[in-house]
């Protein structure tokens, strides 16, 4: 009888282990390998394309994970961040942005630059008002929209200027990028300082107009897991696939530059 007794709980201890041993853990990788989940991102305005194409690769891949994007300024992505809003990726358009979130303890690990972008000048298609440079967009009469200077875009369009010796008058600063295009596209102004890939994104309503003083306001743009992430094992496989030679050929197609 205490043989029986003894073998039955050496029986229930090890389907107890066994147990402890299947069950969920946090990093949400099932056998095999594979992430699943819920990956929540936030990325600068300008990435939303690319993006958007790499987390269908990303999903493909990884039938059970599912991305979703936040797409805004930088600025704001990094003020939602320090405020508590929950992600699990933060993808900047500059270093200054993701360094408030890292300083704010809000960062898990060292951010990595995955890519970097130059500013170029945003025409209607067909370049109608024969914009050839900064020197161009000085004329009372010509409206221009730039990005606000706590925006990446803005902060380098400011940069760009200033190694011109340019002044300009904005009739508008936008809070990010895109919405600095889309006066561009409406052809509410005549032209505005967008990013090359942002411009590549709209190819068939307007041109870019390449302009020498924007070779010293390439932005970088660094990728980080966050700290609270709710799904951290999924956000840390997200950044690797941005950074793998799958996710920077998208970036690459898309106009951005290798970092």
């Amino acid at each position: 009888m205490t043989a029986r007794r003894l073998a039955l709980s050496a029986a229930m201890m090890m389907v107890a282990l066994t147990g402890c041993g299947s069950g969920e853990t946090t990093d949400q990788r099932p056998q095999g390998g594979a992430v699943t989940g819920a990956v929540t991102v936030f990325a600068a305005a300008s990435l939303t394309e690319s993006f958007t194409r790499i987390g269908e690769d990303f999903e493909t891949a990884n039938p059970g994970a599912r991305v979703t994007f936040s797409f805004a300024g930088s600025s704001a992505l990094a003020h939602q961040i320090n405020q508590g809003a929950p992600a699990d990726v933060f993808a900047s358009a500059s270093p200054a942005n993701m360094t408030t979130v890292v300083d704010a303890g809000n960062g898990d690990g060292n951010p990595s630059v995955f890519v970097r972008n130059q500013l170029v000048i945003a025409v209607p298609d067909g370049n109608p008002g024969r914009v050839s440079g900064l020197a161009d967009l000085t004329p009372p009469d010509v409206k221009v929209a730039l990005c606000a200077e706590q925006v990446p875009c803005g902060a380098a369009a400011v940069k760009a200027l200033d190694a011109a010796g340019t002044e300009l008058i904005p009739v508008t600063l936008e809070q990010d990028v895109k919405a600095a295009l889309s006066k561009v596209r409406l052809d509410e102004v005549d032209a505005a300082l967008v990013y090359r890939s942002d411009v590549r994104a709209a190819d068939e309503e307007v041109d870019g107009i390449e302009f020498p003083e924007s070779a010293g306001a390439v932005n970088d743009y660094p990728i980080v897991v966050l700290k609270n992430a709710p799904n951290g094992s999924a956000a840390r496989a997200f950044v690797e696939h941005v950074l793998s030679g799958p996710g920077q050929a998208v970036l690459a197609a898309a106009g951005f530059q290798a970092p």
